[in-house]
């Protein structure tokens, strides 16, 4: 079983092609190789990390996205963001394992502990004993030193991101 992270995949979301320059001709077609990328490399019992700014779209719209996505599927709930419209439904990935709610700041005691969160910190818990810090929302936009990684679609070629190449990047960080 492999962990992996992701963010900002703002499916459904037109506008986003524009303001992030994505390659994308339309929306479908960035869907669909988010959808694509992301079932290449997730096996249906792996667990898949989703910090935020998963759809803009409502409860039906969501569910028909989580469907066709393989994996064990946690997502921070932030109900300030793009996901308010839909966060708190009941959704199944495409193994039917459910979608998973962690709070808006969560905190994976891994070796070293890994601080998640949809925006990034300047600085975060145990973070002057190794910890490592994923975030999104910035698009590859934030720039900081030290063990923080931007998981979000735009850095990963719209792929997500595994815990051992979290680890290799993170090895550079020392």
């Amino acid at each position: 079983m492999t962990t992996w992270f992701t963010s900002d995949s703002h499916f459904g979301h037109a506008n986003i092609i524009k303001y992030c320059d994505r390659p994308f001709a339309h929306v479908d077609e960035m869907d669909e190789a988010i959808i694509a990328n992301w079932n290449e490399v997730v096996k249906c019992d792996d667990i898949v990390y989703h910090l935020g700014d998963f759809t803009l779209g409502k409860k039906s719209m969501a569910r028909r996205y989580f469907a066709r996505l393989r994996g064990q599927i946690r997502v921070l709930s932030n109900p300030w963001h793009h996901d308010k419209r839909w966060l708190g439904g009941q959704f199944y990935s495409a193994g039917g394992h459910e979608v998973e709610y962690m709070k808006s700041i969560a905190i994976l005691d891994y070796d070293p502990p890994i601080v998640m969160c949809h925006y990034p910190f300047a600085h975060w818990d145990r973070e002057h004993y190794g910890s490592i810090h994923l975030h999104g929302h910035s698009h590859g936009k934030h720039v900081a030193s030290g063990k923080i990684l931007d998981v979000g679609v735009d850095c990963h070629n719209f792929y997500p991101i595994s815990l051992e190449e979290v680890a290799e990047i993170m090895e550079g960080e020392k």
